[in-house]
């Protein structure tokens, strides 16, 4: 004979069956009350996600003709002129800036990437076309030699070694070029030691005291990094890895430690890179310091988003809402995104 279990209801004849009074639970306190209806959810939201968290992305190249990306599905390498309509996009979508990177021509490259001195250079055009159509735009460029070095790493390289000072030096003349051209914000990315000073020291000793200098403060040695490189166009050209100067993914405190250095040499933002594996990073940097924070949502996130969005595997725009969202509730002021034009239609839609 089998016998049967007896439920803890059955045992106490006295339990009512309204759930206000089941036996251990606390249903006094009901979270879920705040969670019942959209109005609701809405009034109690922590964080709030806006067209004013977004910087956007854009690759440029040269020539006639728009070049896709293919680790990218989705981003598109614009032409300098077709940059300025994205810009002229971005502004229309109340993205507050945009960020500018070069695919540099590989004849252009050199041991030394002295093309990123040069005025006429790709980034340097774009910046003057895009501040001579949109002028209320803000434009960050990245100060980092491997777009345009033939060994792909951020700084001038000698027997091997990626050298410091000298690369600093090299970096300075870098943003300068970039000041004069119009830009409003300068990003080094290099993770050189000392470069935001020397930025900072000769930007104002050329009378460019008004440009920012957004700091890419805590930039680990990451896997995720590998689209980019593709839009680059530095993914054939690397020699060897960069872990000598970029961050070793293991360290959390270090990354304080360089945040503090580069807020004290002048930057005026800071930022981590990537962006989803080191929200703890995030975090931590605007609790200590409470400085303009940003976060970098790197190619290789994109990538698996948007990838696995076209598989049919996640809901696309839900992941890609929530993954901005994140970084909200982690603490980022704002968030560089490729998907930020995406993002900003979809909110603007919300309003409407």
């Amino acid at each position: 004979m089998v016998s049967r279990v007896i439920t803890p209801f059955e045992r106490r004849k006295d339990v009512h069956t309204d759930s206000a009074s089941f036996s251990g639970l606390n249903l006094t306190k009901r979270p879920r009350r705040n969670r019942r209806a959209d109005w609701s959810r809405r009034l109690v939201r922590e964080v709030e996600l806006t067209a004013n968290d977004l910087i956007w992305p854009l690759f440029v190249v040269d020539g006639v003709h728009d070049v896709e990306v293919n680790a990218m599905p989705g981003v598109i390498r614009r032409t300098v002129e077709n940059a300025v309509r994205e810009a002229e996009k971005a502004a229309a979508l109340d993205i507050p800036a945009i960020a500018l990177f070069p695919n540099t021509d590989p004849a252009l490259r050199d041991e030394t990437g002295s093309e990123a001195h040069n005025s006429r250079n790709l980034i340097c055009r774009a910046t003057r076309a895009i501040k001579a159509a949109v002028p209320e735009i803000g434009i960050i460029t990245d100060v980092a030699l491997d777009p345009y070095t033939s060994h792909g790493h951020d700084g001038l390289v000698r027997d091997g070694v990626v050298l410091n000072d000298e690369s600093v030096a090299a970096l300075v003349e870098q943003a300068i070029n970039q000041a004069a051209a119009g830009a409003d914000v300068i990003a080094p990315s290099d993770m050189m030691d000392g470069r935001v000073a020397a930025i900072r020291a000769a930007l104002d000793r050329e009378g460019f005291h008004d440009v920012q200098i957004m700091a890419y403060a805590a930039k680990y040695a990451s896997a995720f990094y590998g689209p980019f490189r593709d839009a680059v166009g530095s993914n054939t050209t690397l020699k060897g890895d960069k872990r000598t100067y970029q961050m070793d993914p293991a360290n959390g405190d270090e990354a304080l430690r360089e945040v503090a250095l580069d807020l004290e040499e002048g930057a005026d933002m800071v930022m981590v890179k990537p962006g989803m594996p080191y929200l703890d990073v995030v975090y931590r940097v605007k609790e200590n310091f409470r400085v303009p924070t940003f976060a970098y949502q790197v190619s290789g996130e994109y990538a698996m988003i948007e990838g696995a969005a076209r598989q049919g595997w996640i809901d696309g725009d839900k992941a890609m809402m929530e993954s901005l969202i994140a970084f909200k509730r982690a603490g980022a002021d704002g968030v560089l995104s490729y998907f930020a034009p995406r993002v900003a239609e979809r909110l603007r839609q919300a309003r409407a």
